[in-house]
């Protein structure tokens, strides 16, 4: 190599020197200098470019580096530097840039591979990344087959909680808090809640563990790498409807702030989804964590896809009409089929009243999308019947083929036909149920159970001969049901009474139906209710009347006395003019003059007039002495008790604070001309 003059004498293989250094020491920042300073002399060097580019790439400069390789595209050549430029895109979220650049190669290295996985596993293509996966781990011998592993755990979690899909069991062994997170991830999705919940109590365990062994770890990184496992356990727990302890767990994992964005989202929306309509203030700020930036690439479409719902409801219960349309509509272009954005329509019209819009709106997506239309219009029949419209409801729901001959819909459409007194309909709804479950499952317990409720029904409302089918079908099922065939004969006894008579040949004589049972014994038993009285003998010449032939008697009621007034003396004679009124009687001299009522109500509060006149010391024989007597000091403390309750006291510099049951005192009225004050 020719020695170069450069700025402090140095040369280019001194340059190159001092970049193998730098790169083995992970120092990419000078070793990135020196790779310029080479193409500084030997401008186009592919080995220098590439060089330069993979320190681009260790410094998370993507942008830079796919500038370079964009730029010396045909100096690199696509072979050299294909899994630098697809890492770049990826990391750059350009993912399906990142998939077309690996699949132009023809034949991929095992790192190309491993970025080829990862890059299906985020555009959610699961049984791809499985395969790249499974082939990685048995063709390939080298220190990374745990973490191998590990991804390929997170596709069988991702399938079984997004697909509902249920992969074989590939046998991976749990070693590590990651694979077991993975595992109790899997079985979330196939509803094993308790085992789930058990596996992360292991995988926290098993973390906690690990990072003890570290001693540069602080128990506060511990709790950080917890974060995401704890989280997963408060998610059970909602499901499972603990909530509190779920809301606890939760506002534990916001609290440390993970570095995490797609975990702090997923956090915040279970927290507004407990919240509900309550505490929505609480749910406002949350909801500000799911609006972080890298959200979109951290999480699947579906978890995406539920925080979006969840902020238009969420500003539908903040009464944000507007921004609830803005946010539907949004949803309602980006999942044109899916029904969930138009019930939240559905939910803010309803709110505004606007029932015959609500209605519309989904008859208009019922029409549009017929495949996703069974919730659409269980949500009108709910509707309709909200409004009083019962024979709508029920045409909504006979319209309904997913539903249409499940038991649950029959008993639904014959107890609201029943109310609106349709009995004719609802022995149609009977009718095309028994005809469905005849060609599909003939004979089954469901349909001898419908044949069954549809013969008791045509009875209940006195359509024996409709019932007559009904009761044939279900005695020949069973010919040793007698119920069945007493319902037989007496529907028959309307229409056919030879046919009436011959069945009743098939009912058991009375001689097989007596079970030898003493009944003067039964009746005097202790379960008895009624128990049958001997016939008293006959003594008069009058002999007892037979049945029907003379009147009932009745049972005399017993007169109640009166009640007789307190001051009833008996021995006193009654006034004789007591019924006439007090003016008509004769010793009536009319109201004496002169006396005034006693006024009621007047003065202090708590006075009444008794205590007044008692009090005016005008109507006492003599005045007490102004000074009290010498030995007299007890018997006047006892004296006149009441008498300070309606005394006015002096004004306090400070209120006194009053006890239970006090009561504050009325200020006495001023007189005219006087002083404010009491």
């Amino acid at each position: 190599i020719a020695n170069l003059s450069l700025n402090g004498g140095g040369s280019v293989a001194s340059l190159w020197t001092e970049v193998n250094r730098c790169g083995q020491n992970g120092d990419f920042t000078r070793a990135l200098k020196a790779a310029n300073k080479i193409l500084h002399e030997v401008k186009e060097d592919v080995t220098a470019l590439h060089c330069k580019i993979v320190c681009l790439v260790q410094n998370c400069s993507f942008k830079e580096a796919l500038n370079v390789m964009n730029t010396y595209s045909k100096v690199l050549g696509s072979e050299l530097i294909v899994f630098e430029k697809a890492y770049c895109e990826y990391r750059l979220n350009r993912v399906e840039s990142a998939l077309k650049t690996i699949e132009s190669v023809s034949e991929q290295t095992d790192k190309l591979k491993e970025l080829y996985g990862q890059v299906l596993y985020r555009m959610e293509r699961y049984d791809e990344c499985k395969a790249v996966y499974t082939d990685l781990i048995r063709n390939s011998q080298d220190e990374y087959e745990e973490e191998r592993k590990t991804n390929l755990s997170a596709v069988v979690a991702a399938m079984s909680t997004w697909e509902k899909a249920s992969p074989d069991d590939l046998g991976l062994s749990e070693t590590t808090y990651e694979l077991s997170y993975n595992a109790a991830c899997t079985l979330i999705g196939r509803g094993q809640l308790t085992e789930a919940l058990n596996k992360l109590q292991e995988a926290e365990e098993l973390c906690r563990v690990f990072f003890s062994e570290d001693s540069d770890i602080t128990e506060e990184d511990v709790e950080s790498e917890l974060a995401v496992i704890h989280s997963q356990m408060a998610y059970i727990m909602q499901l499972q409807g603990r909530t509190e302890e779920a809301l606890q767990l939760y506002n534990q994992v916001i609290k440390l702030k993970p570095s995490d964005v797609g975990l702090l989202a997923v956090t915040a929306n279970n927290i507004i989804t407990i919240n509900k309509d309550q505490n929505v203030f609480d749910s406002k700020k949350k909801v500000k964590l799911t609006n972080a930036d890298g959200v979109e690439y951290k999480l699947a479409k579906k978890q995406l896809q539920a925080i979006e719902f969840n902020k238009a409801l969420l500003a539908m219960y903040t009464n944000q009409a507007d921004q609830c349309r803005k946010l539907t509509s949004g949803l309602q272009s980006q999942n044109p089929g899916h029904p969930r954005p138009v019930l939240i329509q559905v939910a803010q019209l309803c709110r505004e009243k606007q029932h015959s819009k609500a209605i519309e709106l989904l008859q208009r997506f019922s029409d549009q999308h017929p495949d996703s239309a069974s919730g659409i219009k269980l949500t009108m029949a709910q509707l309709y019947l909200s409004q009083g419209h019962v024979t709508k409801a029920c045409d909504i729901l006979r319209s309904i083929e997913d539903f249409k001959h499940k038991q649950g819909m029959i008993s639904a459409l014959v107890s609201m036909y029943s109310h609106e007194e349709d009995i004719d309909s609802a022995i149609d709804v009977f009718s095309q149920a028994i005809q469905y479950y005849q060609s599909e499952q003939p004979g089954s317990s469901v349909h001898l159970a419908l044949v069954r409720e549809a013969a008791d029904f045509k009875l209940k409302y006195g359509r024996k001969k409709e019932a007559i089918s009904d009761l044939e079908q279900l005695w020949k099922q069973n010919t040793n049901d007698i119920h069945t065939l007493a319902q037989l004969i007496s529907a028959y006894s309307l229409v056919d009474q030879d046919k009436a008579k011959s069945l009743s040949k098939h009912l058991p004589s009375p001689e097989s139906m007596s079970f030898n049972v003493d009944v003067d014994e039964l009746e005097n038993s202790h379960g008895a209710n009624y128990v049958r009285k001997k016939a008293a003998k006959v003594t008069g010449e009058n002999p007892p009347k037979e049945q029907g032939q003379g009147d009932v008697k009745k049972k005399k009621k017993k007169k109640k006395k009166g009640k007789l007034p307190k001051n009833y003396d008996p021995t006193a004679n009654p006034d004789p003019e007591r019924w006439l009124p007090m003016r008509e009687r004769t010793y009536y001299r009319g109201r004496k003059k002169g006396k005034k009522k006693e006024q009621v109500g007047k003065g202090t509060q708590g006075a009444t007039s008794g205590a007044a006149s008692d009090l005016d010391a005008s109507k006492t024989a003599s005045s007490p002495p102004t000074s009290p007597r010498p030995g007299s000091a007890q018997a006047s403390a006892s004296t006149s008790a009441p008498a300070a309750s309606n005394v006015v006291p002096p004004r306090q510099q400070k209120p006194a604070t009053a006890g239970p049951g006090a009561r504050k005192k009325a200020p006495q009225k001023k007189k005219k001309g006087s002083k404010s004050g009491w």
